[in-house]
C-alpha cells in the first residue's frame, strides 16, 4: 500500500472509521486515493458519499447510528432506537428512528434504513444529549424524554412499548418521575401520562 493510502486510512481510523466524501477532501485525502481504497476493498461505500473501513470491529448498531448522524447531523435519534440505546425496551429496532424538526426536509439516504418522525419545534429541541460513539458525536434524546415521546407517538410505536419503557426507566437508579412529567407537559401528553405514572410509583 502506498504512503498516501496508508495516511488516509490512519486519518479515517482516528475519526471512528467512517468518513463522508467531502470530509475526506477537506482533510487532504485526494479523490484518487479515496476511490483507490474503495477499489482495493479497504473502504466500503455504505451509501452515496459515505465510506467505512472494511476492517471495523464495532457493533452494527453503533455503525448505523454513526452513519445516520453523519448523513443527517440536524436529526436526533429517537423513539425505538433511543429506547434501545438507553436499555429501556425489549424491541429490536430494524431501522434507525430519527426525529426531524417539522419544517425540515426528510433526510435522503438508502442505508441504513431510517424511519423519520417529524417533531414540532418545542418537542424537538428539548432533551437532546450528545453521545460520543466511534469518535463521532451522535445526538440522542435522553431517557425520560424518550419515554414521553413514546406516549406522544403511541399510535406509531404502540402503547405497550411506552408502558414498558416507563416501567424500565422508573427502575433505573436516579430515575425522576418529576422529569417525566416535565417532558409530558412540554409534549402535551400530561393528562394521558399522569394516571399511568401514578399507578407505577404508588
Amino acid at each position: 500500500m502506498d504512503n498516501a493510502k496508508a495516511k488516509a486510512i490512519d486519518a479515517i481510523r482516528k475519526q471512528g472509521g467512517i468518513i463522508r466524501t467531502r470530509e475526506a477532501f477537506r482533510q487532504g485525502i485526494h479523490r484518487r486515493t479515496l476511490y483507490g481504497l474503495r477499489d482495493d476493498g479497504a473502504l466500503i461505500s455504505t451509501t452515496r458519499g459515505l465510506y467505512q473501513l472494511a476492517d471495523m470491529d464495532s457493533f452494527p448498531t453503533e455503525i448505523d447510528l454513526v452513519n445516520v448522524a453523519k448523513l443527517a447531523p440536524h436529526g436526533v435519534i429517537c423513539l425505538i432506537s433511543a429506547l434501545s440505546f438507553h436499555g429501556l425496551t425489549t424491541e429490536i429496532p430494524h431501522e434507525i428512528w430519527l426525529a426531524v424538526e417539522r419544517k425540515a426536509r426528510k433526510p435522503k439516504m438508502t442505508y441504513p434504513p431510517v424511519r423519520a418522525i417529524f417533531f414540532p419545534g418545542s418537542c424537538f429541541r428539548e432533551g437532546i444529549e450528545v453521545h460520543r460513539i466511534m469518535e463521532q458525536e451522535v445526538r440522542i434524546y435522553n431517557a425520560p424524554k424518550t419515554v414521553i415521546d413514546c406516549f406522544r407517538w403511541r399510535n406509531t410505536v404502540g402503547l405497550d412499548v411506552a408502558l414498558e419503557a416507563a416501567r424500565s426507566y422508573l427502575k433505573q437508579r436516579g430515575a425522576s418521575p418529576s422529569k417525566l412529567m416535565e417532558y409530558a407537559k412540554l409534549c402535551k401528553v400530561e393528562r394521558l401520562v399522569t394516571p399511568y405514572l401514578e399507578a407505577m410509583v404508588s
